[in-house]
């Protein structure tokens, strides 16, 4: 699908290797560590894309990826948590956990596909 390469002309051309697409959707699944561990749903993403990123293009980009939803995620988590003092957060949280469970599935069967994947919500903090 055209539409969700927004990697650039030259890295949409490209298929990913077998590899890539596995260190992707590495990199894709070890957000859901954040149900174990707050901070492991970002720090296995940010160490798989350290180390991948100058070899494998599709993991560069597939690893930015997650990390800005990451970000995206724990900032609306924070948000949602503030506005439990007037209730509304006791949906948001719920809300905000289910988006990042159903999303972060969709994206690893993507990538597994070889497809530049990009979430739907998701603030592009790292470039």
């Amino acid at each position: 699908m055209q539409a969700e390469a927004g990697a650039g002309a030259g890295a949409a051309a490209a298929a990913p290797s077998r590899d890539e697409r596995q260190w992707a959707m590495l990199a894709h699944l070890s957000a859901m560590l954040m149900y174990c561990t707050v901070i492991g749903g970002f720090i296995a993403p940010l160490v798989i894309w350290l180390l991948k990123r100058d070899e494998m293009p599709f993991v560069a980009d597939q690893g930015r990826e997650t990390l800005n939803f990451q970000i995206t995620t724990l900032l609306a988590l924070i948000a949602g948590g503030c506005l439990m003092l007037v209730l509304i957060g006791f949906v948001i949280v719920p809300a905000v956990l289910l988006f990042h469970f159903v999303v972060t599935i969709i994206a690893t069967v993507r990538v597994s596909e070889g497809v530049w994947y990009r979430y739907p919500i998701c603030w592009r903090v790292i470039r």
